[in-house]
């Protein structure tokens, strides 16, 4: 059957997916900069409470994927915290200014990472060359690329997710970006071993007193009164979905590239 990864934005998030039925779990925070590093205290907690695979991202900042010195410093000294935490996995991607893959400071990635399953995120949907960055992702030893398929979703880019997984060698192809309880199908039978989805929902700040006129946030629009959380209801029914679809058992291990062996091995504990 395909892996259910549902992206969580902090504790509460993340108790909710698992006890829901999801298989894995992203953690990130701020989910409307697209998810950057969460807390320590957040990683602290998530990994003492939540007993199914979690893997955290590693995302200094919201924006391009092309990082400073100082930037990729902290990413590495996160990285390690977070293996040392004993996390079986992490999520994070680099590129460079030409948008290819910046292999020298992924090498050092995977280096310290080592141990953890890399999953190398939608950085992926922003390279120049999809195809020669997957071929270089795989020489590196990443175990999976969440992608849309280089469009705004990954309904949307369905066909190059198919052309990616019909390798059939390298990171596992991981849907991601959209994927709802609606669409889910379509990339079950298009084959996608794995997808990523918030599952989420808006719910009201539980403040009785709300100030008019003063806003914490640089988007003056947002509304800081709701607050994006998993809804485990659609959890649930994802998972259900894709039991009920039965999918097709994946390949023996020996026919996984090996970061694949994680698409197994990843599910046997947190």
């Amino acid at each position: 059957m395909a892996i259910l990864e549902i992206c969580c934005y902090g504790v509460d998030c993340a108790l909710a997916a698992a006890q829901a039925g999801a298989d894995r779990l992203e953690l990130c925070a701020a989910p409307q900069e697209g998810g950057i590093t969460p807390s320590l205290g957040t990683l602290r907690e998530v990994r003492s409470q939540v007993h199914i695979p979690v893997h955290p991202i590693v995302r200094p900042r919201s924006g391009d994927f092309c990082y400073s010195e100082q930037e990729f410093k902290v990413m590495l000294s996160d990285i390690a915290q977070i293996r040392d935490m004993g996390f079986p996995g992490v999520v994070t991607g680099i590129l460079c200014p030409e948008g290819l893959l910046d292999k020298v400071r992924m090498q050092k990635v995977m280096t310290v990472a080592k141990g953890m399953a890399v999953t190398f995120h939608r950085a992926f949907d922003l390279c120049s060359n999809p195809y020669r960055t997957y071929q270089e992702l795989e020489e590196l030893g990443v175990a999976r690329v969440l992608t849309s398929g280089q469009q705004q979703s990954a309904e949307a880019g369905i066909s190059l997710l198919q052309a990616l997984n019909a390798l059939g060698h390298g990171p596992i192809i991981m849907a991601g970006a959209g994927v709802r309880l609606s669409n889910l199908p379509k990339f079950l039978d298009a084959g996608i071993q794995e997808v990523h989805s918030s599952a989420s929902r808006q719910v009201p700040s539980a403040m009785r007193y709300c100030k008019a006129g003063v806003s914490m946030c640089s988007d003056k629009l947002a509304d800081e009164y709701l607050r994006t959380e998993v809804d485990p209801d659609v959890v649930e029914a994802m998972q259900t979905l894709i039991r009920l679809q039965g999918d097709s058992l994946p390949a023996p291990l020996a026919d996984y590239h090996p970061g694949r062996l994680d698409y197994l091995s990843g599910l046997t504990g947190n």
